[in-house]
């Protein structure tokens, strides 16, 4: 087993008062979405689990599980920083009109 290390840490907010954890790697986002994760059993949270399984099994890229992770995260409302922030409110109406 490895720890599946990624290209870019992830930072999200941890426990009750928001503390920012910078997630290296596969290992370290499965620690997280075993924990107390806010969206616990959705299809973003299995497909993070099994990206990260995956990849510390080494039978997936490590920035396959770091995108499932970062897209449980957001999905939990933990990933923290602007590189994943949605993109403005106009942007996103243009693209709704077509």
């Amino acid at each position: 087993m490895i720890d599946g290390w990624f290209s870019t840490s992830v930072p999200v907010a941890v426990g009750i008062i928001g503390d920012i954890q910078h997630v290296f790697s596969a290992r370290q986002a499965l620690d997280l979405l075993n924990g107390n994760w806010r969206e616990k059993g959705s299809a973003k949270h299995r497909a993070a689990l099994r990206e990260c399984l995956a990849a510390i099994n080494g039978d997936a890229p490590s920035d396959a599980a770091r995108e499932a992770f970062v897209e449980a995260a957001r999905e939990a409302r933990v990933l923290v920083g602007d590189d994943y922030s949605s993109p403005p409110m106009a942007e996103q109406e243009r693209s709704l009109e077509g």
